[in-house]
């Protein structure tokens, strides 16, 4: 590769490229800090923005993930709705295999109680799966949705594999015990951030505490979302005596969120403490900033043969990174081209090099470097004279450049 010498204070790169960088409160952390015991099977603790894992036990380890399940139920719906395949005022025809009394796998779990032949609105049915858990309702949407609960599975697990979930499987559509069905820590992270991130207006619907239907009022089993010391939004718990007690939550501190997962905790309780602990940690001792967005160029870079003579060059998606905090000052960028020289054509959003954001003189983060507008090949003249002036170039160490 061609490592170009451009290696400067993220800081004063602000001022040169119109990077805006988020500065919070001064802690000085030169380590990273102790991560906290977690009474769990499994942990998680992620930050929405750059993805980067804070602190983490066992979060590969294949889990029963419970009612967590509904966390891609709600994915999938979501995206249905996104796309226009169903709509919120949609009236769903409950069938029989969605009523707790005729269907022995839904006596005594969490439900809606919603009957055979009812006729609900996706957006109630949707609202008793997120809110209440209500694995009737999981049934009777999953029907409306895919035309079969099967098909449905079948297209909650086409989504496990295109976000990357590579210790998912999925059998059942509300997460009741079914062996054979798994999920990790660090999949549920992943696959909450795709819920925050794709589909933003099912998200809201997490953070809704109460939901009342046929007169009959439940409260949200979330118990996070009433909680004084953080801000919570989401998302779901899950138990069943195979699972033991699970919880993704997450929270916002000013633009910073962070993604928490607590697999088979010992108690209803302890799922919500240990939840609160990891949040309040990372809330404590990390910060998140974006030192460059997809809409601001990082870099310009001569291009040769092109129908222009410079191209500016970026980043596809907004470059966050998470580090501890009090050392946002020390955060340096640098980049790499893949090539020595750029050469049109070059497509918009053509990668061309690596952008590395460096700490302490170590790699923490590194983002694809990408072409942010198309350029196409010059005329015969001016294609000419570049090749001339590219080996002049070469030759006298890159004055002519």
């Amino acid at each position: 590769m061609m490592k170009k010498t451009y290696s400067t204070s993220l800081q004063k790169l602000a001022l040169g490229v119109g990077v805006i960088l988020l500065i919070t409160r001064s802690v000085q952390a030169a380590e990273a800090p102790e991560i906290p015991q977690v009474d769990a099977k499994a942990y998680v603790l992620m930050d929405y923005n750059s993805g980067k894992i804070l602190a983490e036990g066992n979060p590969d380890t294949r889990l029963d993930p419970a009612s967590l399940t509904k966390i891609m139920s709600s994915y999938v719906i979501g995206q249905a709705i996104k796309a226009g395949k169903i709509k919120p005022d949609d009236l769903v025809t409950v069938g029989k295999d969605a009523w707790a009394t005729g269907n022995p796998v839904l006596r005594g779990s969490s439900l809606m109680f919603i009957k055979p032949g009812d006729q609900v609105p996706v957006l109630e049915l949707n609202k008793g799966i997120v809110i209440q858990s209500g694995n009737d309702a999981s049934i009777a949407l999953a029907d409306f949705v895919a035309g079969s609960q099967d098909s449905f599975v079948g297209v909650m697990n086409n989504y496990a594999k295109s976000l990357g979930l590579q210790n998912t499987n999925f059998l059942t559509v509300h997460g009741l015990d079914a062996e054979g069905q798994y999920s990790t820590a660090r999949d549920m992270a992943l696959l909450s951030q795709a819920l925050i991130r794709d589909v933003p207006d099912e998200y809201a619907l997490h953070k809704e505490k109460e939901f009342t239907f046929n007169k009959i009022r439940q409260i949200n089993r979330n118990r996070l979302l009433w909680s004084t010391n953080l801000n919570v939004d989401g998302i779901k718990t899950g138990y069943t005596s195979g699972a033991g007690h699970n919880l993704v939550a997450s929270a916002t501190e000013g633009p910073m969120r962070l993604i928490s997962v607590v697999l088979g905790a010992p108690s209803d309780r302890v799922r919500f403490s240990e939840s609160e602990k990891l949040l309040t940690w990372g809330f404590r001792f990390y910060e998140t900033a974006i030192p460059i967005k997809a809409d601001k160029a990082f870099v310009t870079q001569k291009v040769w043969f092109g129908d222009v003579g410079e191209v500016p060059l970026g980043v596809a998606k907004d470059a966050a990174v998470t580090i501890p905090k009090g050392q946002m000052k020390n955060l340096k960028a640098s980049y790499q081209l893949n090539q020595p020289t750029l050469e049109a054509p070059l497509a918009k959003n053509q990668v061309v090099g690596t952008v590395n954001f460096l700490l302490d003189g170590k790699t923490i983060e590194q983002h694809p470097l990408v072409v942010m507008q198309e350029v196409k090949q010059g005329n015969f003249l001016s294609r000419m004279w570049d090749f001339v002036m590219m080996k002049l170039s070469q030759w006298f160490g890159g004055i002519f450049g």
